[in-house]
Order: C-alpha cells, then structure tokens, then sequence
C-alpha cells in the first residue's frame, strides 16, 4: 500500500471519529430550559381610572446542566398597554424588554441578556407593567364591577417542584373595607384573602399558597362599586369569547356551547336579583345538630331572613319598650336616645341608637349598614353547630304560636297584653299586615311605651298617674289606658315597616345589596384557559365571556 494511500485512509479514519463524535455529543443549543420558581409575588392594582396595572416577583434557580435562563415570558391579560411603560430589572439591574414573546395570546418578554441566570444559580426578576386597559367586566350585581385575574404560569415541563405564590389585589383608592368582595378561591388558598390597607390606604386582599404550582393556572377574583371607575372602563358582556384574530383557531367556540352559556347567564342574572336580598353567608347552610335556641326576635328575623326594613323596624321597637329612646319627629324619623341608656340593651340596639345621634344622613345610612352587617355576623356565629333547618322550624313555630295566643285571648285587656309582649315575633310574619286585620277586630289598649314611637300622643294625668290621653277605657287595674282600632294600630306598625325601606336608608334593595356583599359575597363563574402549545401560554377562552384572564409566559 502506498503511503498516499496509507495517508488517506488515516485521514479517513479520524474524520469518521470525529463526525460521529459530533453527532454523538449533543451541542449546547440543544439543552432545555429547566428551572424551578421559587417565589412569585404579585401585585394587581386596580386602578380608579379603570386600568391594571401589574407588579411581578419572580425567584428562579435554574437547573444544573439546563439552558440558561435568558427570556422571561410574561403573559397578559388584555393587549391593551403602552410597551415603552414596562420595566424590568433583575436583583436591581435594569435589563430591557422584548416583543419577542413565546407563549400564545398576548405578553411580553424580559429579555436578561447580560444577567441571564446562569445552570445552578438563583435571581430575583421585577418586572411592572401599568395601565392595561380592558380588564374589568360587569359583575351579578349590575352595581358592581368584577376584576379576575389569572397570574402568568410556565409549562410544566420547563419548571420543576412548587412555587410559594402570592397574589395581593389592590382596590381603587376610595373603596371601603365592606365595599369589597372576594369570589371564590382557588383550591389550595385559604377561603377568604387577608384584608389590610397598603401604604396609600388602599383595601388590599391578599391570597397565599406556599405550596402552589407554577405550571397551574389559578383564578383569583373581586368586586367592587363600579363607582369608583369610569363607566367605560368596564368591558360589556358579550356571548362571543375575547381572543385575537391569530388565536381563533385555539379558542375557537361552538355555537351551541356559546348558546348554553346565553342561557345559563340568563338564569344567573335573574337569580342574582333574588340573591341580593340573601344576607345570611352560605356557610350558615352547612347543618349541624340541634336547635339554637335563645335567639332574640330580631336575630330570629335575620336568621329567617326577613326582609331589613322590618329587622330594623324590630329593633326600634326593642329600644322604645326598654324606654332607651323615644322617635322625636316621625317624618323623616329622627330617634332620640335616652341618657343614660338603660342596662341590658343587645350590641345591636346600641349601635342602633348611635346611628340616629349622627346628624349626617349619609353617615347615619353607613352606621346602619355597619350595625346590620354587624347582627348577620353575630347570627352566623351563633348558629355553627346548629341545624339551620331544625332551627328555622323552631322559630316559625314561635311566630305562628305567639299569633295564636293573640287571636285566642278572650277579652281585649289580655289580647292587647300578648300583643305587646310578642310584637316583635307576630311581625315576622310576612302577612302581618292582613293577619291584623283579621284578627284584630275590636279595640287595642296601646301598650305603655307607645308613647315614645308616636310624637303626636299627649300624655295626660289622670288621679296624678301620667298617662297617654285621650282615655277611652278602663280595664280591671282601674287605670284608664288610650285605644286604637286593631287595624288602625296595624297600619301604624306596618308604616313604621315602610318609612325605613323609604326616609331612613332610601332604596332598600341596594341597602340590602351592600350587606349581603359582606356577608354573602356572591362568587365568580370561574374562568377557564386553555394552553395551544407545549411551551405554556393561554388562549383566554373565559367560557364564552369576557374575563381578564392573564396568560401564561413561555416556558424559556
């Protein structure tokens, strides 16, 4: 053999080492992403003027032998937002943002460039995005407006372990504490979201999981007065899904499953008029044994879930009997309290009086609320453990006995005596009115404190005895006490029913409204997303409806 040849054949030889080398070694590009996020913090602030805007804390540690991480993908729940306002930094570096975003729908990318984060370290990436505009939607309640909101994720094969998330939702400035409300959670998160003020006094509720996923998508949510935005800040419902022209093919909805959701947000929007006037917390439903007995008529009421003018109408009966105030002027009804105030009053009764000693009307509506709110909570509390159905029998048992008792009494003296005694439960009847007329046919002894409802009765003395004038009677005690038809005297407990609901707190279903959205905040029709790729990303198909649903950032 020629050492041409020999020559060749070993430059051969090397060649074919080396090429299968190549191809048997795999390059660095080849590498995945793999990471773990640590932490991530989120910050939605929801703004008065109706945008979003959004801070993000991200702490990954990348992976020993993975990719670096270079782009941090960072989903979006509206395309709606000025790009030149995002920011970014990286442990406080400023690094730049890209257009170049992997996921699908819409979002941004961080682009880390020189503070990339290299195979085995860790980083902390801060990114804000301000002003997204279109993300509030109509609530139930068309006086509310509802935020949701989805935090971005990452696909579940680029990230590895649990993540420890927290999302805090910031109201717009203005909204009160008892204004808010929280819709479900998602599973894994406490119920209810811790409620505080951040540093400009704005309403925060915060939801923590330190066991999260990052490759899940978790829907939080709220509402609140759509008073507090512009009217055009809230995104009109729509039957057809939100989504961008180049994602139709991902999200795209059946014209029939879309029907079914008309239907279904039909029957919602007319059970959430019935559902404002439901107060009582849905936990109160969960039964337990026994009957709670010892409830006061007026808890009996909320738990009966008697309408709230006629609650409060209860109440000012309570404190006139116990001669703890007196009604000054009838029209618009003004209370006087007594000084000092008698012992044994209930909190409610108390707060109740506090109420009408504040001459602004607008502040006497919001303590009255306050006291209200107060009472459902009270009842909620008393009931866990109970039955809830055992324990509404019980008491309906009651109302319907105390009637009887009146309508059995054989002489006007004793019927105007079980009257007085049982007000209070007799009102809870929802035919109070009528039921009075019937059976209420002769004359009714006005009991002895009606003169501190009804400013118009002249007391009068009577052998040295104060009294009301004019007597018209006299029972057996020998003592002359003043008289009203029966159904005189039930149209006057009835219109004290009808001068709250229309002079004291005005339109009765938005106060009762308010207080159910504290104490039985209506939950949210959760929202769903879709992933189109591997990578992660969403196609924020929200069930046929316009919801501010956040996508997912790519998986890089």
């Amino acid at each position: 053999m020629t050492s041409a040849r020999m020559l060749w054949l070993r430059a051969a030889a090397v060649l074919a080492v080396l090429a299968f080398a190549l191809v048997a070694l795999p390059p660095a590009a080849a590498q995945d992403y793999s990471f773990s996020l640590d932490r991530e913090v989120v910050h939605a602030y929801w703004e008065s003027d109706g945008t979003l805007s959004l801070d993000y804390e991200f702490v990954f540690t990348n992976q020993l032998g993975a990719h670096v991480i270079d782009f941090v993908d960072v989903g979006l729940p509206s395309g709606e937002f000025a790009f030149g306002a995002v920011t970014a930094d990286v442990d406080g570096s400023p690094v730049t943002i890209s257009s170049d975003f992997q996921g699908s729908g819409t979002g941004i990318a961080v682009d880390l460039g020189s503070r990339s984060i290299p195979p085995g370290q860790s980083a902390t990436v801060h990114v804000e995005i301000p002003g997204i505009r279109n993300v509030l939607n109509a609530d139930e309640d068309e006086t509310y407006a509802s935020a949701a909101f989805v935090p971005t994720w990452f696909g579940s094969e680029f990230v590895v372990g649990s993540t420890d998330l927290t999302v805090s939702f910031h109201f717009p400035a203005g909204v009160q504490p008892e204004e808010g409300r929280w819709h479900s959670a998602p599973a894994g998160f406490p119920g209810e979201p811790e409620t505080a003020l951040d540093s400009e006094g704005r309403v925060t509720y915060t939801w923590r999981s330190g066991s999260a996923s990052p490759s899940q998508q978790y829907l939080f949510g709220a509402s609140f007065p759509r008073t507090y935005v512009p009217a055009d800040a809230i995104v009109a419902p729509s039957v057809l899904p939100a989504f961008d022209l180049d994602a139709l093919a991902g999200i795209a909805c059946p014209v029939s499953f879309c029907l079914i959701w008309v239907v279904i947000g039909a029957v919602i929007a007319r059970a959430g008029q019935r559902r404002k006037l439901q107060y009582m917390a849905p936990r109160i439903a969960i039964e337990g044994h026994g009957i709670k007995r010892g409830l006061t008529a007026v808890e009996a009421a909320i738990l009966l879930e008697q309408p709230l003018e006629r609650v409060m109408t209860m109440i000012l009966f309570g404190v006139l009997r116990k001669d703890a105030g007196k009604v000054v002027r009838s029209d618009p009804l003004e209370v006087q309290a007594a000084s000092p105030l008698p012992e044994g009053l209930r909190e409610y009764e108390t707060r109740f009086l506090e109420a009408f000693a504040r001459e602004d009307v607008s502040r006497r509506k919001q303590e009255l609320h306050e006291t209200i709110v107060g009472l459902v909570k009270s009842v909620s509390e008393k009931m866990k453990g109970f039955s809830r159905t055992e324990t509404i029998a019980y008491y309906r048992r009651i109302v319907e006995k105390a009637w009887e008792q009146v309508q059995a009494a054989e002489t006007p003296e004793m019927q105007s005596q079980y009257l007085d005694t049982d007000l209070e439960w007799t009102m809870m009847d929802k035919e109070y009115e009528d039921r009075s007329r019937r059976v209420l046919r002769g004359p009714i002894y006005v009991p002895n404190w009606w003169g501190n409802y009804d400013p118009s009765y002249t007391p009068a003395r009577v052998g040295g005895t104060k009294m009301a004038a004019p007597a018209k009677a006299t029972p057996a005690g020998g003592r002359a006490l003043p008289q009203l038809p029966g159904a005189d005297f039930a149209a006057k407990v009835a219109g004290s029913v009808e001068t709250f609901s229309s002079k004291v707190v005005g339109n009765m279903s938005d106060f009762t409204s308010r207080v159910a959205g504290v104490t039985n905040p209506p939950p949210v029709v959760k929202a769903t997303s879709r992933s189109s790729r591997s990578s992660g990303g969403c196609a924020c198909a929200c069930a046929c409806a316009g919801c501010a649903c956040a996508c997912a950032g790519g998986g890089r």
